[in-house]
């Protein structure tokens, strides 16, 4: 009889330590969110033109701020006629921070008559280049650019039109 109760008293011991086992883990129902927003569009709203002007003997620099302002370096001699900075219009999600990079290296522009080129660098920009360097106030920004254009003499840069294109990026920063 004694042992019939040992017996009993090791069972009921056994399913007391079954029971009383403690879990290492929970399980949680998590919530995710995402936000599509409206696309950033850009138009130009005025062409780099940096007007004319003479090279004569030796050339120089036609240097065109962003704001607009021509000055002439060298031998250039500024004419009369319509020169300005190139401008865009930026549009996108109300108050989004933006960046704006503008060409790393020299653009071209090209005599449409002869090939003889002209190198544009020293880009400019209102507000600077950089990362999130623009605010799209009310979902829009206006971005101003300037630049600086070598030329040669009347020998290396004859006169007539010349023209070239260049890329400008902006980005959601």
């Amino acid at each position: 009889m004694k042992d019939i109760f040992l017996l009993f008293c090791y069972i009921f011991l056994l399913s007391f330590f079954s029971v009383s086992v403690v879990k290492a883990q929970s399980k949680v129902t998590a919530t995710a969110t995402a936000e599509i927003i409206e696309a950033l569009t850009t138009k130009e709203t005025a062409q780099l033109n940096f007007g004319r002007f003479s090279p004569e003997t030796q050339g120089g620099k036609v240097i065109l701020s962003p704001d607009g302002v021509r000055t002439a370096q060298g031998t250039v001699v500024l004419a009369g006629g319509t020169h300005n900075s190139a401008s865009f219009y930026i549009t996108g999600q109300y108050d989004a921070a933006i960046s704006i990079a503008l060409p790393s290296g020299p653009e071209l522009l090209t005599n449409l008559e002869n090939n003889k080129t002209m190198e544009v660098s020293e880009w400019k920009s209102i507000p600077a280049p950089g990362d999130g360097v623009g605010k799209l106030i009310g979902g829009s920004l206006t971005v101003k650019v300037g630049a600086s254009l070598t030329v040669g003499d009347m020998n290396a840069n004859p006169k007539g039109m010349y023209a070239g294109t260049y890329a400008v990026t902006f980005a959601y920063n």
